[in-house]
């Protein structure tokens, strides 16, 4: 599956994958493929320009000047092309460097980017395998300093981290900003319409593009100063 910016597309095999695929997609079209679609999903995967930073695949070029990620999804989730990972990376570039955390890492675009920018250190995590193998071969592909483990968010421990990102569902925003310590949270994986209902926490910016949004919050701290 590749993302792109207005959906995606899904590459499979056989009838059941298709059935499977309309199960899930009612909406979903489909069209025959030519010999050679195990690698066409490279067409839809572009470098992109966000800030200071240049998100692309290995076989393309960074512009001079720009601060490279070189990310090669392999079977994990996330180039750098849809709109909420790069609404996040506008919001990282305006933080001070501190250790971070990244909640549903993908490919590990947003912890290596985190580290290009000299947040540190970087942890990641994620529930599916394959993610946590792509960004750990993405952190060595780049010189990052990246620890990746699997993990789920929602029932595991948290590593500790002064700044935690999140590029997920609105559920699982929600339900998370009820088990971190962190004092600033990244949050995407929404739409603008969307607004996280998350007590304890006040926003600190909002970004938007293309019906997309990405926030920025700090914890609003009870009790003793933290």
């Amino acid at each position: 599956m590749e993302e792109l910016e207005d959906g995606f597309a899904v590459y499979v095999d056989d009838d059941g994958g298709e059935r499977e695929l309309r199960r899930r997609f009612p909406d979903a079209t489909s069209a025959p493929v030519a010999a050679g679609w195990e690698d066409a999903w490279r067409a839809f995967h572009r470098g992109v320009r966000v800030g200071r930073l240049w998100v692309g695949p290995p076989w393309e070029t960074p512009p001079t000047g720009a601060l490279p990620v070189v990310i090669d999804p392999g079977r994990a989730f996330g180039t750098g092309g849809h709109p909420t990972t790069r609404l996040a990376l506008e919001l990282l570039q305006e933080l001070e460097p501190a250790s971070l955390l990244d909640v549903g890492c993908g490919s590990g675009v947003l912890a290596i980017a985190a580290a290009k920018l000299g947040f540190a250190p970087v942890s990641a995590i994620d529930v599916d395998e394959a993610a946590v193998e792509a960004t750990v071969a993405n952190a060595a592909e780049n010189g990052a300093e990246v620890s990746a483990a699997l993990a789920d968010a929602l029932a595991d421990p948290l590593p500790e981290a002064d700044v935690a990102v999140a590029n997920v569902a609105l559920g699982v925003v929600e339900a998370l900003a009820l088990r971190l310590e962190s004092r600033l949270l990244v949050a995407s994986g929404y739409l603008e319409r969307d607004e996280p209902r998350l007590d304890g926490w006040r926003l600190r910016a909002r970004r938007t593009a293309d019906g997309w949004a990405a926030d920025l919050l700090e914890r609003e701290w009870r009790g003793a100063a933290r």
